[in-house]
């Protein structure tokens, strides 16, 4: 079995609080995920997914996801072709897309970066992910 460390960023939010920032590849180009341990799947920015995939390769699926300050938006999903965290290598990846708007909202008001998908339970359970605060790493075991 091999194990992914992956440096964590902790971005202090406001005056008590934080998020958890790895950075990865999607399609072989950059990407910056949020890590969110409460969130049930992981899903990837509608606008910024466009810099990846064609949007001919994107459907809406008839649900509508909960969650992330919602009761209810459309989704989409389109399979990426590779998605890296670490050196853990996704591929053929059924992606789940949402509109995370009101996440870059949030993220620019506090002068922080860009984000391309939000990191869920699918892929941390998957994985067995180990979040190490006080080394400030993310291990996934493949």
């Amino acid at each position: 079995m091999k194990i992914s460390i992956i440096p964590l960023v902790i971005l202090p939010i406001e005056s008590d609080g934080f998020h958890l920032i790895v950075s990865g590849e999607i399609h072989y180009n950059p990407a910056t995920f949020l890590i969110d341990t409460g969130a049930s799947r992981t899903v990837f920015d509608k606008k910024l997914i466009l810099d990846y995939v064609k949007t001919a390769d994107i459907s809406e699926i008839g649900k509508f996801s909960t969650g992330l300050g919602t009761d209810s938006m459309p989704t989409h999903t389109t399979r990426l072709e590779q998605l890296r965290l670490g050196s853990l290598e996704i591929v053929d990846y059924d992606a789940v897309i949402i509109d995370l708007q009101f996440v870059h909202q949030s993220y620019q008001t506090l002068e922080l970066p860009l984000i391309h998908a939000v990191i869920g339970g699918d892929i941390l359970n998957k994985y067995n992910a180990v979040i190490n605060y006080k080394k400030k790493e993310l291990k996934l075991y493949h």
